[in-house]
């Protein structure tokens, strides 16, 4: 559930779409896009770009599994901003997401 802020106040996060979407793949690879929309707060549709973007970036590979799609994140890449460009994605998840360790 997204935390609303009181009227008048602006509403943002410390991390993009598309970093939440990376750490709820992590818990759960099969996940289907309408749960991930929910689960992130946005539309199914801008989550089918931001997976198309992890894609097409190498952060993600897509496998159909018969009617459904399954995620194999790639998580040895670095971060893409230059800030963080020493941290892999790995970190990010972990730090996060309680995936078991290397």
């Amino acid at each position: 559930m997204i935390e609303t802020t009181p009227a008048g106040s602006h509403a943002w996060t410390f991390l993009s779409n598309h970093a939440h979407a990376l750490i709820c793949l992590a818990g759960d690879e099969d996940c289907r896009v309408r749960d991930l929309a929910e689960r992130i707060g946005i539309t199914e549709r801008a989550t089918q770009r931001i997976l198309a973007d992890l894609e097409a970036a190498g952060y993600l590979v897509r496998e159909r599994r018969g009617r459904r799609s399954h995620h194999r994140l790639v998580l040895d890449r670095p971060m893409r901003h230059p800030v963080e460009h020493d941290h892999t994605v790995r970190d990010l998840v972990e730090a996060l997401a309680a995936l078991p360790a290397r």
